[in-house]
């Protein structure tokens, strides 16, 4: 009996430490993705979005496949320099099966804090963004300030 309980707080252990060592994956992968944007790398930023990958930003309007994204933020790029996204306060989630993550972050940006989410699907070369959505937050105490700006520039653009 003794040994049956050795070998399931084994297993048990043994599901933990993989379990941290996969989050500490997807957390390098993710911080490396947004590095990468800081650091105008083209290459390495598209290569981590998936072939038919989504971004989701904070226009109503956009959004874009991985080809048309990459046509938006090139002149970034060549800019040498495209974004800094200083995340912080991430929450991770991956299936049992280990093969798909999806997570929420809250992002230091020149636009205040903003909220970026995502859909992560491993492969064999390794994780790839399905899918990232960012969106800027407005504080709650802010928010019929909020609707009045939204509101006037809705009548500007209807001129």
């Amino acid at each position: 009996m003794r040994s049956l309980f050795i070998i399931a707080l084994l297993a048990c252990t043994s599901v933990g430490v993989h379990a941290q060592s996969v989050n500490t994956e997807l957390n390098q992968f993710i911080d490396a993705w947004h590095k990468a944007a800081a650091e105008a790398n083209e290459k390495r930023f598209f290569d981590a979005i998936a072939d038919n990958g989504i971004y989701i930003g904070t226009d109503a309007t956009e959004r874009w496949t991985k080809e048309e994204f990459l046509k938006y933020a090139k002149p970034y790029f060549d800019k040498g320099k495209a974004w800094t996204f200083i995340p912080r306060d991430r929450d991770l989630h991956v299936t049992s099966e280990g093969n798909f993550a999806w997570f929420s972050e809250l992002l230091t940006t020149r636009m205040g804090t903003c909220r970026g989410s995502g859909i992560l699907r491993k492969t064999p070369a390794g994780w790839k963004i399905e899918q990232y959505h960012l969106s800027v937050t407005v504080p709650n105490d802010a928010m019929k300030d909020f609707i009045t700006l939204m509101e006037s520039f809705r009548q500007k653009q209807s001129k």
